[in-house]
């Protein structure tokens, strides 16, 4: 056998286990990246991302480690007590996420950037929910589920569900900027909740400008009282002197002194 039909015999096979290896990194990249304690699951359907599933496993934060190529990510009945800003960002083939019966207690701003294009249901309910930004569902085109969390209806609240008038309908007020609402759908909610907290600093500040004012005025009425008691002892004062005596008169004519 030559050196080159040696060669041949050797190279041929680790080439094939080489294209083997690449075919099975390309084809599977997310078998050694799915998230401790989640499975991960191919779709059959297009585009065949990722089903990943950590319902029930007693996470308390996001994995940080959800594969790109994620479409379905299931992270309900776990003990998340935060959403981070960007957590999701890269997630762009995410359809459907659920965050139902877990710990949440509030959303920022960012909570979910990087969904805006793709996501099309998320599920919020049966958490802890009481305030989120008015901007935590900007742009967001999905259906977003938020019933079954104790809600503080405000301005920001408002904001942020205006628009989204299909995904509050079961939104109850735990408390409220008006008494009244408390324990109310939020769709009862007929006033303007921004405005109302408008008035609300105007009227704290016309108080403090008037309490200001009586002060002040109370202020220039006893130093007006004092000066005028002041003045009258002075006066009784000046009154209580001995009058001066008058000067003798002087000879009328010169010529009786001669």
């Amino acid at each position: 056998m030559t050196p080159l039909d040696l060669w041949l015999s050797r190279s041929i096979p680790m080439c094939l286990l080489l294209q083997s290896l690449v075919l099975m990194v390309l084809c599977f990249p997310s078998a050694s990246t799915c998230p401790k304690g989640c499975t991960c699951q191919r779709s059959e359907s297009p585009p065949h991302g990722l089903n990943v599933t950590c319902s029930l496993s007693r996470l308390k934060e996001i994995p940080p480690d959800v594969p790109p190529d994620t479409q379905l990510l299931q992270l309900d009945r776990n003990h998340i007590s935060l959403v981070p800003d960007r957590i999701f960002h890269g997630l762009r083939m995410l359809r459907r996420l659920n965050l139902s019966h877990n710990a949440v207690e509030t959303l920022g701003e960012g909570a979910f950037i990087g969904l805006e294009g793709s996501l099309e249901v998320l599920d919020l309910s049966y958490n802890r929910i009481t305030s989120v930004h008015k901007d935590a569902f900007a742009r967001l085109k999905a259906r977003v589920v938020v019933d079954n969390n104790p809600w503080h209806c405000d301005c920001a609240l408002q904001q942020a569900l205006g628009g989204m008038a299909h995904n509050h309908e079961r939104v109850l007020c735990r408390s409220s900027e008006l008494r009244d609402q408390e324990g109310q759908p939020f769709m009862a909610v007929d006033a303007d909740l921004c405005n109302l907290a408008k008035r609300t600093t105007d009227y704290a500040m016309l108080v403090t400008m008037f309490g200001w004012f009586a002060m002040v005025i109370s202020y220039v009425v006893y130093y007006v009282r004092q000066n005028q008691e002041d003045a009258r002892r002075h006066l009784e004062y000046l009154k209580s002197l001995p009058s001066k005596p008058k000067k003798p008169d002087e000879p009328e004519d010169i010529s009786t002194v001669v």
